[in-house]
């Protein structure tokens, strides 16, 4: 039988592979190359909210690479920090604002929306389980208490 802390980091272990599998299903020559990037400009250019179009014009469509880049190497760093268990409260925030970021951008995709909410929430009860006390890095090195 696992206890209730250990239960909490299979959870976090889980999320971390989903973000790991987001990663991993990207075509990174495609991606890198612009297409995300292009794709996400259609997704804000028809979005039912003008400061979404505002925030991405402003923020990402200057910088289409490096956002391309951001965007999949944040997947990457949350899904390894969340399933070795390093730096998890920061992990954990980081991947609950990235999923509100992707549910705000996709509002009228529900069928995006079932994967950014359960992620979200996933992240939420990971940190306050506080889902880093067992088989984690953090809980090794005595971090986050």
């Amino acid at each position: 039988m696992l206890s209730g802390a250990e239960w909490f980091a299979v959870l976090r272990i889980g999320l971390g592979l989903w973000w790991l599998e987001s990663w991993r299903h990207k075509d990174k020559k495609q991606w890198f190359g612009g297409g995300g990037i292009r794709w996400a400009a259609g997704v804000a250019e028809k979005h039912r909210w003008p400061v979404v179009r505002r925030g991405f014009d402003t923020v990402v469509a200057p910088r289409p690479r490096l956002m391309a880049y951001v965007v999949a190497y944040a997947e990457l760093a949350l899904g390894l920090g969340l399933v070795s268990g390093f730096l998890t409260p920061i992990a954990l925030v980081a991947g609950f604002l990235l999923n509100l970021v992707y549910l705000v951008l996709m509002i009228h995709d529900w069928a995006e929306q079932g994967q950014n909410l359960m992620m979200a929430l996933i992240s939420a009860v990971g940190l306050f389980a506080m889902s880093w006390q067992s088989w984690s890095v953090d809980a090794a090195l005595g971090l986050f208490g």
